[in-house]
Order: structure tokens, then sequence, then C-alpha cells
């Protein structure tokens, strides 16, 4: 709310996106109110990303968990939002990198004038009035480290950011480097610079340093991610002698191991105890105790460990010339595991080996060797074993935190049923399905299962409705399916509302099974699959708390799958009514019903156009403040539609059907050629069923139009990228956005697509002379005027007017005279032959006139000759262009 208040203070236009506006022309408030709103949009996003330790909440009061989970779905909306714009606001910071003038920002004092006078401040005399003077460098530091940080976020979903980020963060050094620590405005966390410059110097390794010049860090990073775990333990030995690494970084590399072990990698486990040995070592020479770790792995030794352990210790003390307190910590390590093992094998083992020799002096070996026959059992028969520190009973707090610990990691119903009820047996006082902040039940079953009287019924729903969720989520459907099957056999016992939600749910993940298995491949769900989806849509239980996504899945399944007979004619009326998506779904399939029948009786689309007009349209709120002045307009999305369109997107976002998407795209592309100030036309297959007018323009968010349509496409195309109506759909909307380049690509992708890379004439309905205009005007738009009069020879009437005005230019940036052998109309090429001898060209003269002389363009030969001549230039030509663009 601030920083709004700060843009409307400093005159940022009202519904004007940032990235659209030139800071360089704006005034210094400006320009720093916008930076400053998007750095903390920035900002907020990568805070958000870190992990967050919840206090754990009291009793659950039901006053204080609405309030709770009001305040939750405000703050995520705002981050929906924020993140939604995040590429946007990352372009208007880097666009602020390249500003090279100073900027201010407002005080009171400037507040205060602003307030008796709104017109006297913000850039008619910023040096008196306009603020606080921030210089460029300052600026730019602190932009370069937001940027930094954002990159290194997004690093997680896409390895490549990791450049840009090390790029910002070492920029970020070389600017503070500049300013100094006297900077009064920027103040960077160096310490946590540093961090995210170790971590990028790990994660991005300089391209011009080899493998030899990697740091450890790096080295160890690339090794674990490839699973060359041999080559860590080389790694850490080596670093016994150096003390290069960090004890911490060695025993987070440690933990990850045992992570991964503990979750079903066994072969891990020989790997995690050669680690801890590497680490013990380092820690017995740097004079510190040995770990818990070592100790429960060396529980159970055998000749391979002892081998492995005394490998280590030779090579992480140079003989040569070792200091007297590495020598002696070496030695008393040596010594304590003798003394712990009771095989007298694996201590002769140890006594005999080189090392051992030479660190302890013959007196301490004859010593040491009387108190292992001391302990021997012929003479300790009597004597009460000592008890071992592993014997030692835990407190119920470790052992709580130790079976919270399996119940976060446990997938198994029946063993998390089972940490329950001992948990239960130690405490009445905890509420367990509290433990991670990672098991998130939707709010509308939250409710309903956080009443359960019984505690540990309570937390044993919650958790395995939770943990199927998460299972649901990352497609691992086995396990969610045995978490629901347990969990619907619970409620079943006394709640025939939680076991009708468990049904759902159990519906929702067959769907999803079926989608990411078999029905990728084309293979249609069993039938009874079907009519459970069929028995959801038309159940009628009152007081059943239901998920909109369900509903959602369910009718995008049944479009995906041709269910469009139950759609049109048996889906019950009620529905309509009280389901949004079965009214949208209704309406999609009785449009692709009415499709080959004649104009007149395509009554459907009509009401399905009426429907989106209405979900696409706003409604404006205007504010007044005290002075009766309007000061500011809302546009917000309407809520007279049956949906919001961000939930029609994310309906359409389920869809996989081609002829379904290709109408949806064709309504939304006719929805954004309705406006009055369209110079260039999409086109669409279908786009003619839609009406062509709206009778309320001014009613119709068309810029949430276009920005549908872009994602529609985007979407589309992912779903199958060599549809070709859809390639030109994509092709128009760059033409229409003045980019060039990209529409010629996927005006060439469309035409390559459906004549196998144009090895077979393009059909006329895809290069219609329309798209050929259009490829026409980009090549001459990109200085490519050669390519202009080749590409008039395909329309159906040849444009010489156009071919000999582009081959009039002479600054052209294409690859001119060796496209002459692409000509085959005579006339261009006579043209060509004329305009090179009035310039003086003899060399290209003589390359038109030898295109010319070809026996197949002879005027006289029959139709299919020069037909077939026409057809083989176009193929080569094409080709030639879509390596050129693609």
């Amino acid at each position: 709310m601030l920083l709004n208040e700060l843009l409307c203070i400093s005159k940022v236009p009202p519904g004007t996106k940032h990235i659209d506006m030139d800071l360089a022309t704006l005034p210094p408030t400006t320009a720093m109110a916008i930076l400053l709103y998007n750095r903390w949009a920035v900002r907020t996003i990568v805070q958000s990303s870190f992990p967050v330790k919840q206090a754990k909440p009291g009793p659950p009061q039901l006053s204080v968990m609405n309030h709770m989970q009001q305040e939750k779905e405000l703050t995520e909306n705002i981050l929906k939002v924020l993140k939604e714009q995040a590429s946007d606001s990352i372009l208007v910071l880097e666009a602020a990198l390249k500003l090279n003038k100073d900027l201010y920002v407002h005080t009171m004092r400037t507040l205060d004038l602003l307030a008796m006078e709104p017109g006297m401040v913000n850039g008619e005399t910023e040096s008196f009035t306009a603020g606080l003077k921030i210089k460029t460098e300052e600026m730019q530091c602190q932009v370069c480290y937001d940027l930094g940080a954002a990159y290194f976020q997004q690093g997680s979903t896409s390895s490549a950011v990791y450049e840009n980020a090390r790029e910002k963060f070492f920029r970020t050094k070389e600017l503070i480097a500049e300013i100094g620590s006297l900077s009064l405005h920027c103040t960077i966390d160096e310490k946590r610079l540093a961090g995210y410059c170790q971590a990028c110097d790990v994660l991005v390794p300089s391209s011009d340093s080899t493998s030899q010049q990697l740091t450890p860090y790096s080295q160890v990073h690339i090794c674990l991610r490839s699973g060359n775990y041999q080559e860590v333990i080389k790694i850490f030995i080596e670093d016994n002698l150096t003390f290069s690494l960090p004890v911490q970084f060695r025993q987070s590399v440690l933990r990850e191991l045992f992570q991964k072990a503990q979750q079903g990698h066994e072969a891990l486990d020989e790997i995690c105890f050669k680690v801890c040995a590497c680490n013990t070592v380092r820690d017995i020479l740097e004079g510190r105790t040995i770990s818990v770790q070592f100790n429960q792995l060396f529980l159970r030794p055998n000749k391979e460990k002892i081998d492995f352990l005394l490998e280590v210790c030779s090579r992480s003390i140079t003989l040569e010339k070792p200091s007297e307190s590495l020598k002696g910590n070496m030695a008393a390590f040596l010594k304590n595991v003798c003394l712990g093992l009771e095989d007298l094998q694996y201590v002769f083992m140890i006594s005999s080996h080189e090392l051992f020799i030479t660190l302890l002096k013959d007196e301490e070996r004859k010593l040491l060797v009387d108190q292992m026959r001391k302990r021997s059992p012929r003479v300790n028969l009597c004597i009460k074993p000592v008890t071992s520190f592993y014997d030692i009973p835990a407190s119920a707090s470790v052992n709580i935190g130790q079976l919270e610990h399996q119940l976060i990691l446990s997938v198994d119903p029946w063993r998390i049923r089972q940490i329950l009820i001992e948990l239960h047996g130690m405490t009445s006082e905890r509420q367990f399905w509290t433990v991670s902040n990672k098991w998130e039940v939707p709010s509308v079953y939250s409710g309903v299962i956080l009443g359960i009287k019984d505690n540990l019924t309570r937390d044993l729903v919650y958790i395995l409705m939770a943990k199927g969720l998460h299972c649901s989520i990352v497609k691992d459907f086995s396990h969610a399916k045995q978490l629901f099957a347990a969990c619907l056999e619970l409620v079943t016992e006394f709640s025939p509302k939680l076991r009708q939600v468990m049904l759902n749910e159990m519906l929702l993940l067959d769907i999803h099974t079926h989608e990411a298995g078999t029905g990728q491949s084309g293979e249609r769900p069993p039938s009874d699959l079907i009519s459970r989806v069929r028995g959801y849509l038309e159940m009628r239980l009152p007081d059943i708390p239901l998920r909109q996504v369900i509903a959602e899945e369910c009718v995008a399944f049944m479009l995906n799958w041709r269910e469009n007979e139950y759609l049109t004619l048996q889906v019950p009326a009620f529905l309509l009514q009280s389901n949004p998506y079965v009214k949208l779904g209704q309406l999609l399939a009785a449009t692709i019903k009415e499709l080959p029948g004649p104009k007149e009786s395509r009554r459907t689309a009509k009401d399905l156009w009426e429907v989106v007009v209405q979900i696409c349209s706003v409604s404006s709120q205007h504010k007044r403040g005290n002075d009766g002045r309007v000061s500011l307009i809302k546009q917000r999305e309407s809520t007279l539609g049956i949906m919001y369109r961000s939930e029609l997107l994310s309906f359409i976002k389920k869809l996989r059907e081609p002829l379904v998407l290709t109408i949806i795209l064709s309504l939304f592309v006719k929805l954004h050629n309705v406006r009055e100030d369209i110079v260039n036309d999409i086109t669409a297959e279908h786009i003619s069923i839609w009406p062509s007018s709206i009778p309320n323009l001014q009613s119709v968010d068309f810029e949430a139009v276009a920005i549908t349509v872009k994602e529609l496409v985007r979407y589309a195309l992912s779903i199958n990228p060599n549809n070709y109506s859809w390639l030109i759909i994509q092709a128009d909307i760059y033409f229409a956005t003045n980019q060039y380049s990209a529409a010629l690509h996927y005006y060439l992708q469309a035409g390559a697509v459906c004549s196998d890379f144009f090895n077979k004439a393009v059909p006329p309905d895809v290069y219609t002379d329309q798209v050929i205009k259009r490829m026409i005007k980009c090549c001459s738009l990109l200085n490519c005027h050669t390519q202009v009069a080749i590409l008039c020879q395909f329309l159906r009437e040849i444009d010489y007017k156009t071919a000999f005005k582009s081959l009039q230019e002479q600054n052209s940036h294409d690859a001119m005279d060796s496209y002459y052998d692409y000509i085959w109309d005579v006339t261009i090429l006579e043209y060509l032959t004329y305009l090179h001898h009035k310039r003086g060209e003899t060399d290209k003269r003589q390359i038109a006139i030898k295109a010319i002389g070809q026996t197949e363009l002879n005027a006289s030969n029959p139709e299919e000759v020069l037909q077939l001549a026409a057809q083989r230039r176009k193929k080569k030509f094409l080709q030639a262009m879509a390596k050129l663009y693609f």
C-alpha cells in the first residue's frame, strides 16, 4: 500500500505497465518510485522462497484459525500477483542499470510541498525540491544485488540463470569497492553477498577455467551431481593435508549422503562410512572429539572398514616432517580405535601397520598390547561390563524428536499409524499434525478434519491426507493411492462426510494416474472411470465439502476423451446452473457438435461467445478524495461472469483435445480482433463461427484478452508443437507486435510441419495469400529485399510492383545474387538483368543471365515442366529460409 501510494504521488500513470515506460525520460522521483516498487517486488518473491520455521500453535480456536487462514490467503494472493509480474519487474530493473543519471527520492519536505501545491515538484525543479539525491552508483549497486538474488532464486528451475546471478553479484562487489564504506544510501549485507558469490562459483564455474583450476567446492558439487562419490572421497582425503574445506561444508556433504541413504539408496551406506571416516580423521588432526556418527557406523567393524580407515590416516599425514601435535593426535586416535575393538585380529591389523609403528614408541605399543590382554574374555568373565554410551536410554524429548523425524519421512500408512500411537503414548499435549509446515490440507477439508474429537484419529486423518495430496502433486501415484486407501478405510468407520471426501480425492487421483500413464499414448480410460466421473458431476449430497479443482478436472477429462454426447444431451439441468465448469463444458461440446452444420444452426457458439465475453469484461471502481475529485480508477475482473478469467485460463490448461483447444483459441482470437484499433488481424481456424461485433466494446478488457491469447497459444504449442494452425496464430501475434524475425520463424515452421520440411508442396490453405503477404512484409522490414522478390512469386497473382521495387533497393541484408537460382519467373529475372546492366554490375548481371538460360524455364516448355521447375525452386528457397530463421 505504501509503495502504491508513492507511485501515485510520483505521478506514475495508473494502469500503465512499468515495463512500457522509459526510465531515462521520466522525472527522477518518478523513476525512483518505479525502481523502489519493483525492487520490493523482487525482494518479496525471493524472501518468500526461504523456508520459515513456524511457531507451534496452541489449542485450535475457530476465530484465530479463521483469521490466520484469511491472512495466509491474502499473503498468497499478493505473492501470486507479484510472481506473475516477476519477469516485468526484472526487465524494469535491468533497464535501470542502463541509466547514467542520479535519481531523487521524496522526503517529508517534498511530500509536504506536494500536498500544498502538487504541480510544483516532481521534475521541474528537481535540483532544489525533488528530495534526496541518490547517486547512480549507489542505485546500480542495490539493483544489481536484488537482480542477483532474483536470478539465484530462479536458478533452481533453470541452471543457466545462475550465470546471470553470478554476473550481477560480482558487479555488486565491484560497485561496493568503487563507492567505499562511506556510502549513506547503499547498505549491502556483504557477508551474504560473499556467500552468494561463493555459491555461484560452485554452481557456475568460470568458463575459462579448466578442471584443475576448479575450487574444491566446485569439484565436490560437480561430483555429487554426477554421482561420482569416489572422487568426493579422494578430494576429502587430499583436504586432510591442506585443511582448505571448512568442517561445516564437509559435514553438510555427509548429511546429504545420509539423507539419500535413508531414502532407500542402500549402495550409499559404504560411501557414508568412508566420507564419515575422512571427516573424523580431519577432526582428530585438528584436536576435535570423535563424532557420534563415526561411532555408530563403526559399531560393527570389518576388514574393509579398517583397511580404509588406515589408508585415510596414512594419506592424511606427511611422515617426513609432521608436527608434534598432528603426530600426537593421530597416535591417540589409533590407540583409542584399538581399545574399542573386541576382535584381536582387527587390533593386530592396526598395530602391525607402518603408520602405527612409526607414530607410537616401543614402550607405548607394549603397554597397549598388555591392556588388550587384560581385557581378554578369559580374564574378564566375572567382571560386570561397563555400560556403553549407546546403551544409555535416550531422554523422552530425544525419542519424540526422532519419531517426529520418521513421521515426516515415512509414506507407509501403517508405519505412520504406529509412530503416531507411540507419540501419543509419550505425550497427550502435542498436536502432531503441526509437526511439518509442508503438510497442507485444503481449507474446505481442514475444518471438518480438525473437528474430530479424538486427537490420535485427527492427527492420523490429517497427515494421511496431506501426504497423499503431496504424493499426487509430485506424481508418486502408487504411494498416494496407499495413503488415500488407508484414510478412506479409517474415516468410513465414523464420518460419511469424510468418506465422500476421500472417494472424491481418489477419483481425482485415478484421473491423474490415467492421464500421466496410458492416457499419454492415447489409450481410452476404462468405462468404470468414466462412470465415476459422471457420478461425481451428478452428485447432489448436501454439506459435502467440494474442491473446485475436482470439478475442473472431471469436465476437462470428459472433453479430452470426447464424451461430448454426455455433456451435450445427458448432463442434468441442475448441474448447468450450479457448476460453471459443467456449463462451459456443455457449451464447448455442443459447439463442436454443431461445427459441420450450416452457420444459421450454430446457436451454441453464440451462447459460448457471450459467456466468454462476460468473463473477459471489467468493472470500474472510482475512488473520490476529500476534495471531491476522482483520484483513482481500478480495473477489476468482472464478477458477473460464471467464473473469473484466471479460473477459465486454469481450466483451459487442463485440456489436451486438439479440436477443443482450436475452438477456444479461435474464440479468443476473434475477441481480440473485434477491437477497433486493431491494425493486423490474427487468423485462426473456425473463426467464422463467432459473432463479428460486441454491443459494448468498452466493457471488455482487451489487454487481458491479448495476454490470454498469447498464453493459450503457448500452452497449445506445448501440447502439440506441430499443429500448423496454432503455429500460424503464434506467427500472426509476433507480426502484430512488430517482431518480424520471430514471425517468419513460425510462418516457416507452420509450412515445414505440413510439408515434410518442404519436400512436399505446402497446402494452399496454410500458405494463403495473406500469410505470404505478411512474410513479404517481414522480409521487407528486415531489409531482406531479394527474399521479398522471391516471395512475390508465391502469390496466386505475382506482385511485380512489389518485387521490382524491392529489387531496386541496394541496401539489402540478405544474400542477394546467391538467391537468383530460386527465381523461376522470367519477367523478374529479365528485370534483374536490366537493373544490373544499368548499374554496371557485370558479375551480378551474368548470374541473372545464367539463371534465365536454364532450359527448364523456357516459356515453350509444357505447363507441367514449368510447374515442376517452380516447385523445385520453392522447396529449395523455403529450406534455405528455414535454416536461416530456425
